[in-house]
């Protein structure tokens, strides 16, 4: 993760992100290149650890990065940190499927390792379901405090300490995702 001061931070708001400051700092989430495809147009697409597919183009002046234009420059970038826009965002790969979920919790059955700070396996997300009541997920490393309900859904991301701590009488379950290619 690249940690940013509030004037210097790129120009968006990561959603749920509360009481930032002027002395606040705004993550970043850095992920390794895991793979590269070319896209319709025939432009190089990093796909990232996380799973998301980010476009990575040669264009100077503005975006100097001439290890796209060779498949061998590509692969030299394996393994390197990209910065995910779309992590920063809690966004959830489209393509992603459903493959199991967690039975119902309340208040008194939440697990003690789910208030605690805890993460996914890389790769692998999770999606917060409140059936009733109210549930505060927090994401410390992003400094992110949410409230989720009936309404909001928290978007858990890969390889991310997170924990939740019930408001009260609460339902919820959280459902998991992985890219379709992988196995179940």
């Amino acid at each position: 993760m690249i940690a940013y001061s509030r004037d210097q931070r790129p120009d968006f708001k990561v959603r749920g992100i509360t009481n930032l400051d002027e002395t606040a700092l705004f993550q970043l989430m850095e992920r390794p290149i895991t793979s590269f495809e070319l896209d319709g147009g025939g432009e190089p697409v990093a796909i990232l650890s996380c799973g998301h597919a980010q476009h990575v183009r040669h264009n100077p002046p503005f975006i100097n990065r001439p290890w796209v234009i060779s498949e061998q420059g590509r692969e030299s970038m394996l393994g390197k940190m990209l910065n995910c826009v779309r992590c920063d965002k809690f966004e959830l790969p489209d393509n992603f499927i459903p493959y199991k979920r967690t039975p119902v919790f309340t208040e008194e059955s939440v697990p003690g390792g789910l208030r605690k700070d805890h993460s996914t396996k890389t790769g692998i997300w999770g999606k917060i379901v409140v059936a009733e009541g109210k549930l505060r997920y927090r994401v410390p490393s992003l400094d992110a405090d949410m409230e989720l309900s009936k309404d909001r859904s928290g978007t858990v991301i890969p390889d991310v300490l997170h924990n939740v701590e019930p408001l009260g009488p609460t339902q919820f379950f959280v459902e998991f995702y992985r890219s379709p290619d992988e196995d179940a």
